[in-house]
């Protein structure tokens, strides 16, 4: 973990977040600053910075975390309806804080194009 990462220290207990879900390698937390009506966060425990710094051997973590964010989808009611997950990489993609991390957005009917 790294000290200076917000999202490992929501990981580690340092910084108080709201918990959704939590499994041994994933935390789901909902957004402080919520872009629709359910707005979570799915993260990996383990500080990967992006998307792009992902590799093969990252498989079994990234199906992780889909996994928990469609499982999110589910108990939040969102299913039949639609949701999106978003995943943002660099500055110009969004990515405001230095931690792979997949937005679950629902309640509300999606734009296209997204930005």
């Amino acid at each position: 973990m790294m000290d200076e990462c917000i999202f490992c220290r929501i990981v580690s207990g340092k910084i108080p977040s709201q918990r959704v879900y939590e499994d041994g390698e994933v935390l789901a937390i909902r957004d402080i600053n919520p872009q629709a009506p359910v707005h979570l966060l799915v993260l990996p425990k383990a500080h990967v910075a992006s998307v792009s710094d992902v590799s093969k051997s990252d498989t079994q973590l990234i199906g992780a975390i889909i996994l928990a964010a469609t499982h999110l989808a589910k108990t939040e009611g969102l299913e039949e309806r639609g949701f999106r997950l978003v995943i943002n990489a660099g500055p110009e993609g969004g990515q405001t804080v230095p931690h792979l991390h997949v937005h679950l957005l629902g309640g509300r009917q999606m734009r296209w194009p997204p930005g």
